[in-house]
């Protein structure tokens, strides 16, 4: 009965364990830094999207040119309706980037001025671990 009741008891536990374990998946991590991300962007806030984002991108884009070319976008595209997501794949080779860890994240978006829109937010594990914006495109 001993043997028994901790056997239950271990597989109990390790029940309970795993939605925590599941929780630790990058992509969740990813998905949670991308739609942190996207409130600054959604509120125009985009010297502090920039400022957010992985060094990848800061190598890439000047904080000026930044707000210029995401300010440029999204105020023709008008204010967010809607967001939701459609995928998330986990990527460790992105075309055109250094190779990482990268979460490739896309929303079916509808915004005031384009009724149906795909954002595609690319956060990655920046060298701290921190899951930060490495790309953002609309179409």
């Amino acid at each position: 009965m001993s043997v028994r009741r901790t056997f239950m008891t271990g597989c109990l536990v390790a029940f309970l364990a795993g939605p925590a374990v599941a929780a630790d998946k990058p992509e969740d991590a990813a998905q949670a830094a991308a739609e942190s991300w996207l409130k600054l962007v959604d509120d125009g806030n985009y010297p502090a999207s920039w400022e957010q984002a992985a060094k990848v991108l800061k190598g890439a884009v000047k904080q000026a040119d930044w707000g210029q070319m995401v300010g440029g976008v999204r105020t023709r595209l008008g204010k967010l309706v809607s967001r939701k997501l459609k995928s998330r794949e986990y990527a460790e080779k992105m075309p055109g980037a250094p190779d990482g860890r990268y979460v490739v994240v896309q929303y079916d978006t509808v915004f005031e001025n384009k009724a149906s829109a795909v954002e595609t937010v690319t956060p990655m594990a920046d060298p701290d671990g921190a899951w930060r914006v490495a790309g953002y495109f609309i179409r």
